[in-house]
């Protein structure tokens, strides 16, 4: 039983990156960003055209949808660690370098498979059209995309029973940006050699092997096309040659780096960049210039809509009830926007409050104003209003604003969570760890995942049409209330917001509440006063986790429906939220308090002088 535990000195790897000229880096970081999100961005565009075109049917593009979702996965695999190491420390642990492992080679497996499939796909309607509709049924493309998801999947065992047990016991430094085979058995304390004949038949045959096949199953295809018109032809030549291109982009790369000895190349780098990276960000573009259909089937979608505004119900239908919450909300508002302020005037000017939690509570005071702007003073201006109303422009505009600071606040939660674990379990390395390099690098983390989040959400919601009635009962534009308008089925969009919006409020609350249990067992060891502080901002980050994810598990965790208490859930959330958060710090935090009073006596001083 022993020998199945790895025995291991090394518990984290070095990555040395693709440079090490710190201007290059910089330009590197510019470039990868770029890629990273132009890939992520585009393959979720190919995805919602696919999913809500009704002209994209053919199991082609039943396929692309599946690769272009393998691909937006593989670059997140690979990209973010990739641009997080050109800014900060380049380490991996030991575990995190076998996890990333293993989801390459599943994804990479799995698109290898599904390209097989997809020339099969291609054979059957060029050379077979009259019997394409009962081949590629419905039933068996989903067991062909089921077969290319089982067989990544035990390629990448396969891998990983072989690496999970080597010894790693001298040096760690990986000449490279991401963990791979031949990096980690070079580094092996042990002879490697037949494991490496092992990597090159799982990895390296397999690729030699379906190259070979795909490129005679293109010429087959070609050879059958004298018997067609010549505008079948071209129809024929433009989707074969998508496909041949996205195969040779992925699997001259793949066939040099894994036929090959135990042995690295400075070169390695370069192909690993172009299969891992670039290739993913190379497959939309090529499926939609080389595509008319799916480039139609995008044109026809761009606001396909007879409704060009929404009227808002609002709270409620009282015109004397309005006006009375129209006051409520402007003293809220202008509550939320000084007492939030006030805490960055505070925090900014006091020499006391240096440490990351209160940077983190600089942003996340900023956020809280930004997200009651977005609408708050949209419910106040329309309580005076007889027919309140919001162009369909206008309503992406907010949808997009509330869903980006909403996605900040998420993120910076679960930083200040980690912040205060690190704070209290790990008091020592406190200052290594939250460096100011470190706390601006989750800071962009935070603003970066909440614009993918706000920016999947808009693509999701844009293209849908609404060709009928177009009065929302909210008093604002959200999604399910949006979704409930659209004049076609929105089961399945639903479920991606609920996946998008509910699983992800669901499991960070369910993580975060998790931290602060870990957080609270390890106070034993703390003294009554470290407790008592440590409890007190514990406290405060707790009570804020809390008024934050109920209501937003409510609002997204269920099917496309609407009910009366939205409305109170919404409030919650975006204006009452905001309101308390100044109030939650400042009274449970004697540092804040005290450095308030300084402020605010040091300004009565200079007014008295």
């Amino acid at each position: 039983m022993d020998r199945l535990t790895s025995p291991n000195n090394v518990t984290e790897f070095i990555l040395l990156g693709l440079t090490q000229n710190p201007h290059l880096q910089k330009v590197h970081f510019i470039v990868f960003l770029f890629i990273f999100l132009f890939t992520l961005l585009a393959s979720l565009l190919i995805v919602i055209t696919i999913s809500l075109s009704l002209t994209l049917l053919a199991p082609m593009y039943f396929f692309l949808t599946y690769l272009s979702f393998i691909d937006a996965s593989y670059t997140s695999v690979t990209t973010p660690k990739v641009i997080i190491d050109l800014l900060y420390q380049r380490t991996i642990s030991w575990g995190s370098c076998l996890t990333q492992l293993f989801v390459e080679h599943f994804l990479g497996g799995s698109e290898i498979l599904l390209l097989v499939v997809m020339a099969y796909d291609r054979y059957v309607a060029i050379c077979k059209p009259l019997h394409c509709m009962t081949i590629m049924r419905q039933g068996l493309c989903r067991l062909l995309v089921m077969v290319a998801w089982i067989g990544g999947l035990l390629h990448a065992t396969v891998q990983m029973l072989f690496i999970v047990h080597l010894p790693f016991c001298g040096p760690n430094v990986i000449d490279h940006f991401m963990c791979d085979l031949f990096p980690l058995l070079k580094l092996a304390c042990s002879d490697t050699y037949r494991l490496g004949m092992v990597v090159v038949a799982n990895s390296g045959a397999m690729c030699l092997l379906i190259f070979p096949m795909l490129l005679i199953s293109y010429i087959v295809i070609l050879s059958s096309l004298k018997s067609h018109g010549t505008e079948g032809r071209c129809k024929a030549l433009s989707t074969c040659g998508s496909h041949f291109t996205v195969v040779v982009l992925f699997f001259v790369p793949c066939i040099f780096t894994y036929m090959s000895p135990v042995v690295t190349y400075p070169v390695d780098k370069l192909v690993t960049v172009f299969f891992a990276i670039l290739t993913p960000m190379f497959n939309p573009i090529i499926y939609t210039v080389r595509s008319t259909e799916v480039k139609n089937a995008m044109k026809k979608m761009e606001n396909p809509n007879n409704v060009t505004e929404f009227i808002l119900l609002g709270i409620t239908k009282n015109p004397e009830l309005r006006k009375v919450l129209s006051a409520v909300f402007l003293v809220m508002y202008v509550s939320t926007v000084w007492g939030n302020l006030l805490i960055v005037v505070t925090i900014l000017t006091s020499q006391s409050l240096r440490s990351p939690m209160y940077f983190f509570l600089t942003s996340l005071s900023i956020m809280d104003v930004s997200f009651s702007s977005v609408i708050a003073p949209k419910i106040i201006v329309d309580s005076f209003s007889e027919r309140p109303t919001i162009s369909f422009s206008g309503c992406m505009a907010q949808l997009f604003a509330e869903h980006f600071f909403g996605g900040v606040g998420i993120i910076l939660l679960i930083v200040m969570a980690y912040d205060r674990y690190v704070a209290i379990c790990q008091p020592l390395r406190y200052v290594t760890i939250m460096n100011p390099h470190m706390c601006c690098l989750l800071l962009g983390g935070a603003w970066l995942g909440a614009s993918l989040h706000a920016t999947i959400q808009l693509l999701f919601m844009y293209q849908i049409p609404f060709c009928g009635p177009n009065v929302i009962d909210h008093f604002m534009c959200d999604l399910f209330p949006l979704l409930t308008l659209a004049c076609m089925d929105t089961h399945t969009l639903g479920l991606l917001v609920v996946l998008n919006s509910g699983v992800m409020c669901a499991a960070i609350f369910l993580i975060l509440i998790a931290s602060y249990v870990v957080i609270l067992c390890s106070l034993k060891s703390c003294s009554s006063a470290g407790r008592r502080k440590a409890l007190s901002t514990c406290g405060s980050h707790l009570t804020v986790v809390v008024l934050f994810f109920v209501p937003c598990i409510f609002l997204y965790m269920r099917p496309v429906a609407t009910y009366p208490i939205d409305k109170a859930m919404v409030m919650s959330s975006s204006v009452v939220t905001p309101m308390l958060n100044p109030l939650i710090y400042t009274l449970r935090n004697p540092e804040v308090k005290s450095a308030m009073r300084k402020l605010w006596v040091g300004q009565r001083t200079q007014g008295g002088h």
